[in-house]
């Protein structure tokens, strides 16, 4: 199943980023190596929020990473949301449809 990250980040976050990125990026090719990310990065021109795509078995596994995910924690991120996506079509789609 296909799950959506979505990140709404705070006024600050291109300001404070620096200082996490690198830790949050060591997260996010972890999941990447374990399958479970497929994209992720940021959204807008400025910078307004925030998507990763997951393709996992279980919600609970955006959850976990949501929560260890260093800009959630320290507050970059003010809120987040998961959202199943029913991906239909394309090549990478979960359940195809003609």
């Amino acid at each position: 199943m296909h799950y959506l990250l979505s990140y709404q980040l705070a006024d600050d976050y291109l300001v404070r980023r620096a200082e996490f990125r690198s830790s949050h990026l060591a997260l996010a090719w972890h999941a990447v190596e374990q399958g479970e990310l497929i994209l992720g990065g940021a959204v807008g021109q400025p910078v307004e929020s925030a998507l990763l795509l997951f393709n996992v078995d279980d919600i609970a596994k955006v959850e976990a990473f949501a929560k260890a995910d260093p800009y959630v924690i320290q507050g970059l991120v003010t809120s987040y949301r998961i959202l199943p996506w029913h991906t239909v079509a394309g090549e990478s789609a979960a359940t195809p449809v003609r």
